[in-house]
């Protein structure tokens, strides 16, 4: 008497990626903040299409020159951020070789570079201030210093807000015994928000600074 056996075929593992949360978080509350500032866009060209006599003659205090400049700065700031998110997704928390060797920097020197630049857009953005309030644009002057004003100001407290979690970032960096998911996780978040500012400010230099 024989008996059969039925070899059963090998199922392969299967493994299913979930979404990180904290990154769809992150996407939803930035959608949230995209329409706030789809606001003041509506708010901006409103008021433009109601007197545009107004636009004509003080848009002619703008620095475009200046601010390209300062423009230039931030976005470049998004590519040194992902080069730091790059590093953080290969867990190298800091540089294995000398400061000069930038192809060696690990994600607290992009970061760093990142924070610096992010600085320096603020600081222009306040010297520009300065300088237009001395011209007399002030945010009560008009019309247009109301809108000018808001729309830039707004933008550069969620710049400043960015520069404070990059701070955080480092810091939690420094403060890990193991650089793992949860510091890359943290890089990663930080830089959905820090392209999103650099983002808006790319459309909000169309608006204010191009189409006069």
């Amino acid at each position: 008497m024989s008996t059969a056996t039925s070899a059963s075929p090998t199922r392969p593992h299967l493994s299913v990626n979930r979404p990180n949360p904290v990154s769809i978080g992150t996407i939803v509350w930035l959608a949230s903040e995209l329409m706030f500032f789809a606001g003041l866009f509506a708010m901006y060209f409103t008021i433009r299409s109601t007197i545009p006599e107004l636009w004509a003659e003080e848009t002619q205090l703008l620095n475009f020159w200046f601010a390209l400049g300062n423009t230039t700065i931030l976005v470049l700031s998004s590519v040194t951020c992902q080069f730091g998110v790059w590093a953080a997704e290969r867990f190298q928390p800091v540089r294995t070789g000398r400061m000069w060797q930038v192809s060696r920097w690990g994600m607290t020197e992009w970061m760093t570079a990142t924070y610096i630049m992010g600085s320096i857009f603020i600081g222009g953005q306040i010297f520009e201030y300065a300088e237009l309030v001395e011209h007399g644009l002030t945010i009560s002057s008009s019309p247009y210093g109301s809108v000018f004003y808001l729309a830039t100001g707004f933008h550069g407290l969620h710049v400043i807000g960015g520069l404070i979690a990059f701070l955080l970032l480092l810091g939690r960096s420094f403060a890990a015994k193991r650089f793992g998911h949860h510091e890359a996780t943290t890089a990663i978040v930080t830089s959905y928000y820090w392209h999103f500012v650099d983002v808006v400010w790319v459309a909000l230099f169309v608006a204010i600074y191009i189409i006069r």
